[in-house]
């Protein structure tokens, strides 16, 4: 991989990094405001919090072998 390809990896997985943390973010919230009014949304956001945390991974792992810094 190029230098460039390298970068535009390392953005893409700052990008999902974020995409996670603002889905465990919901989870905060709904907790800390809500929990025993809306409860039964915490499958749903655990769900996506899981599948965004897995993407973020995943690309992570791949970054790494292909040499680049997470």
């Amino acid at each position: 991989m190029t230098d460039e390809e390298i970068k535009a990896m390392q953005k893409e997985v700052a990008g999902k990094k974020r995409v996670a943390s603002e889905w465990a973010s919901r989870i905060h919230d709904l907790v800390e405001d809500r929990l025993f009014s809306d409860f039964h949304e915490l499958p749903e956001l655990a769900a996506g919090t899981v599948k965004a945390c897995e993407a973020w991974k995943q690309l992570r792992t791949e970054l790494e072998q292909a040499g680049g810094k997470s």
